[in-house]
């Protein structure tokens, strides 16, 4: 079943809020985050790659939730560290976000997270 609220709720957004879970410190962390979408999954790409604080806590702890316009969105990320994959992801955020500003914002695009929408 889509979450067509969340879902309707990305249009036209460049910018959600992402709460991640600690993995030292268990507790909620959130932070506003860039994203795109493709078919009934979104994308995001942290902003220094692996060493990302809140890619190592997706890492740890997958369960994750995403917030847009008083809408939210639980579930459970991938890890994308496939290397094609990872460059389809940051081409699209090229192409939704600008070739330069996602060269200045994002100096190690080396993986991306997957997060279902169904």
């Amino acid at each position: 079943m889509t979450n067509t609220g969340f879902e309707a709720a990305l249009e036209d957004r460049n910018e959600i809020e992402l709460t991640t879970t600690g993995r030292v410190s268990g507790n909620q962390t959130s932070r506003p985050v860039w994203f795109v979408t493709r078919g009934e999954k979104l994308y995001l790409v942290p902003v220094t790659g692996t060493d990302s604080q809140w890619y190592k806590n997706v890492v740890k702890t997958p369960s994750l939730q995403l917030a847009v316009d008083g809408t939210q969105h639980r579930a459970a990320a991938t890890p994308v560290t496939d290397p094609g994959m990872v460059a389809q992801v940051v081409d699209e955020f090229r192409a939704k976000y600008g070739a330069k500003d996602v060269a200045d914002y994002y100096p190690n695009p080396n993986v991306a997270v997957e997060v279902p929408l169904a």
